[in-house]
């Protein structure tokens, strides 16, 4: 990222901002109260050696007065909110160079150490306007001075060494001037520098906090007790299943859940060992946690990086039936061709009159097996043709309702008697779902749910219930049939292409579904409840997310 630096001599920098001068003018005003404030008080201390030494004592005495009623007045006005501004601080300036003058020419002239005062207000003004107004702070002080001297020597004849005097302060002013010119500019150069790159670090600060909560890569900040510090949202998501945004403050009372626990402390005992995937609760995907030291000198955080791994194994089986699709589609009718052939022919050897028992039961085996072949054939070719999902908000509740119903019109033969128990909670949220996607899921669900009912009941039965997740921000279904169940050592590999427990089954259906689900953000997993059955539950994204 470019970082833009300020320009060395702009008009930006010519004069410190308004707040800036403002705070420093307050300071600035507290100094003359004071000064007036003594210089008043010592007319009070010293009266004979006043009346006796000024020149215009009366003068001086109204000077010094008029000059502390100023400096009060600008002080109360401030105090009440007044903001001066540039030309303000500037006829300020000019009224301390002449008031001071003034006080000077009345009292003993150039000599009198008063003179010193005015190098400071000219200091001051080039340091408030460090521009040419500064300059002619610096030649108003000299002019003053050098009047002031030049007038006692012609009618007062006083000594020339007053002009000498006058001619050594002017210099005195301009140097000020000039000497505190550069300092201020160099400053505020230095300033406005620091402030660029200030703006720019936080800039960048805000940029990689952006970049770390959009990362679909799980990041976590933890102590080294396993305190959560930091969490960005697609550790939020992966871990705790309730993404919040970026600006959320995470729960006081979240904490890790005990497999990345266990995991952070056997990392603790040997750095060098990789934890095993884990799942953080049953419906969750199996996740892969690396650890690293945020900073390995003071070695008192820990960098997490969480990973989907079923994304990572998905995106391979992925690779492999896109190739395995483009040659099926290549060959397809290569294979279809001998196959209607054997199809054809089973059905015309079915129609001769002398076929006996075992002829008849090779053909139902050829008829079988050829409408396998074929349906893999077709489901490896909707794999290859699947387009990209087009969600739209879904009302769950009315939605699966009609799908129920249209559902059960459509079943004939012996699942004519087939039954769907449908329940729901209320207030459910929507549903982000391609809808042509979501019911070739429900109904490749349904199917499974039905046909291993039958297998173990002789019914053909599923139920169905729709419920809100933990956080009540998100929709689930959950689709329980009542049949053997699945062994535990296969339910890691349910969702893998071309595995299955039927017989006549393709090993493809569960693998697709789980494919829509995911290209909607969804995620189908298998629910560990410990009750009959099966259950597969589709956990819906967030309705508001973006796909």
């Amino acid at each position: 990222m470019a970082v833009d630096k300020p320009s060395l001599a702009g008009p930006a920098l010519q004069s410190p901002t308004l707040p800036q001068q403002a705070k420093l003018f307050r300071i600035y005003n507290h100094y003359r109260l004071v000064v007036s404030i003594m210089l008043l008080a010592l007319l009070l201390i010293d009266p004979v050696n006043f009346d006796s030494q000024f020149r215009l004592p009366d003068y001086y005495l109204a000077g010094s007065a008029g000059y502390l009623g100023l400096n009060a007045f600008i002080a109360l006005i401030i105090v009440a909110g007044f903001q001066p501004i540039r030309r303000h601080i500037i006829l300020s300036i000019l009224l301390d160079i002449l008031i001071i003058h003034w006080l000077l020419f009345t009292s003993t002239g150039i000599t009198n150490g008063l003179a010193n005062l005015v190098i400071i207000s000219v200091a001051a003004g080039n340091i408030l306007t460090p521009t040419r107004v500064g300059t002619f702070y610096a030649a108003l002080a000299a002019l003053c001075s050098l009047g002031i001297s030049g007038w006692a020597t012609l009618v007062l004849d006083a000594s020339a060494d007053d002009l000498v005097r006058a001619g050594s302060l002017g210099i005195l002013y301009f140097a000020a001037a000039f000497t505190l010119q550069y300092v201020s500019r160099r400053m505020m150069r230095s300033e406005a520098l620091a402030s660029s790159r200030a703006r720019s670090l936080e800039e960048l600060e805000q940029i990689n906090k952006q970049i770390i909560q959009r990362m679909r890569t799980g990041i976590l900040v933890l102590d080294r007790h396993g305190q959560i510090r930091l969490v960005n949202v697609a550790a939020e998501e992966l871990l705790f299943g309730t993404p919040s945004s970026p600006n959320q403050q995470l729960p006081p009372s979240r904490v890790l859940p005990q497999p990345l626990k266990l995991g952070l402390e056997a990392w603790i005992r040997n750095p060098g060992q990789r934890i095993e995937p884990f799942q953080p609760f049953p419906t969750s995907p199996r996740l892969q946690a690396n650890f690293t030291e945020l900073d390995v000198s003071r070695k008192d955080h820990i960098l997490v990086f969480i990973e989907d791994i079923g994304k990572v194994t998905q995106q391979a089986q992925q690779m492999k039936l896109a190739s395995l699709g483009r040659l099926t589609a290549g060959i397809a009718h290569e294979i279809r061709n001998p196959l209607g052939a054997i199809s054809h022919a089973a059905q015309l050897m079915e129609e001769s009159p002398t076929l006996s028992e075992g002829d008849h039961r090779m053909l139902d085996i050829i008829r079988r097996h050829s409408r396998r072949v074929n349906g893999i054939i077709e489901n490896v070719l909707d794999l290859s043709r699947r387009q990209v999902a087009q969600a739209d908000q879904i009302d769950l509740s009315d939605w699966l309702q009609e799908f129920v119903s249209d559902y059960l019109q459509t079943q004939d033969g012996d699942r004519a008697s087939a039954t769907i128990d449908l329940t729901f909670d209320d207030n459910l949220p929507p549903a982000r779902f391609d809808k042509s996607q979501f019911e070739q899921v429900m109904i490749n669900l349904c199917d499974n749910g039905l046909r291993y009912s039958h297998q173990k009941t002789g019914r053909y039965s599923v139920k169905i219930h729709a419920g809100t997740s933990a956080d009540g921000e998100r929709s689930y279904i959950d689709i329980r049939d009542e049949g053997p169940g699945i062994d535990p050592e296969q339910k890691s590999s349910v969702f893998e292409p071309f595995f299955t427990t039927d017989k006549s089954g393709t090993g493809l259906g569960l693998y697709l579904a789980r494919e829509l689900c995911e290209s909607n953000q969804a995620h189908l997993s298998v629910l560990d409840d410990a009750q009959p059955g099966c259950c597969f539950r589709i956990t819906f994204a967030h309705p508001g997310r973006l796909i």
